[in-house]
């Protein structure tokens, strides 16, 4: 599979990477407080990531005043497995060099995915990566066969939060999977087993490969 770069034309459809900020403060924070989990874990919203000094301008600059959190995405992965889209952008700041595995919304067709519309990209360490509201993604990658990764997430404050309860009232209200948290997996994932709307179809993609 071919692995494009954040900075690449490729990537203006997906995201684009934000200038101008100082995450150094941050990204220290995500080494020495935040686990690394043999497979991958996650934690929407974490102190020791809110209370650095980069936390307001972000919520003032980046999301122009919304509320935030501020979260990790942490371990090792290869693989695909699901895609997830919220009602915003999510921000991505990664200690180490990560990539992406992402696809467009409209790519969808009758609530299905085929899973070769999906394209990767790399992003380096410490760049802030917008992922745009109509971006389905999902867990990071590793940018080598032996890495790992350690990412910021950022989003709205309450996403990933538990799941409100609802009346079904349209096809989409069945991928709804956590709060803001709109999900599509491969029959192949773990969250399949776990009664996650199956979504996606083709290979489940596998990006060691190509490390």
């Amino acid at each position: 599979m071919k692995i494009y770069s954040v900075l690449d034309k490729e990537f203006a459809p997906y995201g684009k990477v934000l200038e101008g900020y100082d995450t150094a403060e941050l990204l220290k924070a995500l080494d020495e407080t935040t686990p690394l989990p043999e497979g991958a874990g996650y934690e929407p919203s974490v102190p020791s990531l809110e209370y650095t000094a980069i936390f307001g301008q972000l919520q003032n600059n980046a999301y122009g005043g919304m509320p935030i959190q501020i979260g990790w995405c942490n371990g090792h992965n290869t693989k695909l497995n699901c895609l997830e889209y919220h009602r915003d952008t999510e921000l991505n700041i990664g200690l180490y060099d990560f990539i992406l595995l992402v696809a467009k919304e409209d790519d969808l067709v009758d609530g299905v995915l085929d899973t070769s519309k999906v394209m990767a990209f790399k992003a380096a360490a410490g760049q802030v990566v917008e992922v745009y509201a109509t971006t389905l993604h999902y867990t990071p990658c590793q940018a080598s066969r032996d890495g790992q990764f350690k990412v910021i997430i950022v989003l709205p404050k309450g996403t990933n939060g538990p799941m409100p309860k609802i009346t079904a009232v349209n096809a989409e209200d069945a991928r709804l999977r956590a709060c803001n948290k709109w999900l599509y997996a491969h029959k192949d994932a773990p969250e399949a087993a776990d009664g996650a709307y199956i979504g996606l179809v083709g290979e489940n993609i596998d990006i060691a490969d190509s490390l």
